[in-house]
Parts: structure tokens; sequence; C-alpha cells
């Protein structure tokens, strides 16, 4: 894969970040559309399809991205295919930063150190080049106002952005309602992409605990859900922290 072109994951964040304040909107589904956004732009490389509810590696050839490389292999080592929801709904610790030192180290935007309460140290991050998010945001804009089937990266873009809650940031006000509804409409134009950003909903919405039982199971006690020990998907565990820690703007 080029690094030529941004991958959905970059373009979701940048996408989500405040050229004013430095922080990320939505930032606690933000992690999770970061994972979906990983899952579609794989797809989108020819390495994973969806089968049926679930995620199957296809071609297991890394595409030069480490991170994207990373879960890739993560998912090839399931050695079966894994359900969306269990993979999205997984600890996702470190996944945004690990996107931002990207950017950052890409030079699409620059940390600014500062303070909390005048004590503790925050990190926030500002575009370099507010251009960029204005032309990934014009890529929407177009898909709602034309109505014209976008290509299936921005059909893609705009499901995750739905699923997440980035409408009222992008589309905000009473203004913004009709813009927001189209945006969830788009999400009918990329079935990977519509898969991804409802599995995405429904790890929020809580739905992700359980497997689908068949009626035959329906009566017996289900097993315990993994999802909640299971380490984290793309990204290394990391150590627990001290409340003085370094915070990182969300």
């Amino acid at each position: 894969m080029g690094r030529s072109r941004r991958t959905l994951p970059e373009e979701l964040l940048l996408l989500a970040l405040d050229p004013t304040t430095g922080t990320t909107a939505q930032p606690q589904s933000l992690d999770l559309g970061l994972a979906g956004a990983q899952l579609v732009e794989l797809a989108l490389a020819g390495r994973i399809a969806p089968d049926g509810d679930r995620i199957a590696v296809v071609v297991p050839r890394p595409t030069g991205d480490p991170t994207l490389d990373c879960a890739l292999e993560l998912l090839r080592r399931r050695g079966a295919p894994v359900r969306a929801v269990h993979w999205i709904g997984g600890p996702r610790l470190g996944l945004r930063q690990t996107y931002l030192s990207h950017l950052e180290r890409c030079g699409m935007v620059h940390a600014v150190e500062g303070q909390m309460c005048g004590v503790l140290p925050t990190t926030r991050y500002q575009a370099t080049d507010n251009a960029i998010s204005r032309e990934i945001k014009a890529r929407l804009d177009s898909a709602i106002r034309t109505g014209v089937p976008p290509d299936p990266r921005t059909a893609a873009l705009a499901a995750l952005a739905h699923a997440v809650g980035l409408g009222k940031h992008l589309y905000p006000g009473n203004e913004g309602r009709s813009s927001r509804s189209r945006l969830r409409d788009l999400i009918r134009h990329d079935p990977m992409g519509g898969l991804v950003a409802h599995a995405v909903m429904d790890v929020q919405n809580g739905v992700a605990a359980q497997p689908r039982r068949s009626p035959a199971q329906a009566g017996r006690q289900p097993a315990t859900a993994r999802t909640a020990t299971e380490p984290a998907h793309g990204v290394p565990l990391q150590p627990h922290r001290s409340p003085m820690a370094r915070a990182v703007a969300h």
C-alpha cells in the first residue's frame, strides 16, 4: 500500500480534530471508529473480506503500513473469522495516540504542550495545514449535496463518521440536521463500511457481549464473554500510569 494516500483511520482522526482547541471530538467512540477504520482500510487493500457478520483474512501479505499490518497479523493469528463487534469492542489502549503520533511524524499535526489546572501536563494537537481537513470534509459535503453515490472510501468514511457521532461536530445545530441525516444515509453505499459502522454502534449500545445463539442453544446458560479481557487488537497493552502521568488531549 503506497503511503502517498492517507488511510481511513488518519482521515477519520483529522475529521475529529478540532482546529481551535486541538482536542478530538467524541474521544471514546472515536477509538472504536479507528479500530473499525483499520478493518475497512484492510478490506480496501484486499487483505480481509466480510464473512457474514465476521471478518476473514483472505491475503495475509503485509500492506507496508506498520499499524495496519499489526492488526492484520492479529487477525491472521485468530485462525478463523472473527465477529466485527468482538474485534472492535476489544480494549484499544493507545490506538488514538498511535495515530496522532503518526500524523505528527508526517507533519500533518504538531503537538502543543500545556497544563491542566496549572499542574497536570497535557498535549494537544493542532493541524499544520487545515486545507487537508477541509479537503476530506469536502468529499463528504459533495456526497451529501449531490446525492451521487460516493466512491467506497468516501462512503466508508461517512459511515464511520456517523457511527462515532461526528455528525454534530461536522454539521452542528438545527441548520445541520438535514446534512446529518444524509450523512447517516451514506452508510448504505459501501457494504464493508456499513458492516463496520453497525458494529461500532452495536459496541456502543452493548450488543457485542455475546455471540448470536442458535435456537437449540437458547435454553443454555451463555458462556462468559471474553471481550473485556482480551488484549488490545492492533496495539500493545500499556502499563498503568499514575494520575500525574502526561495527559493526552481528548
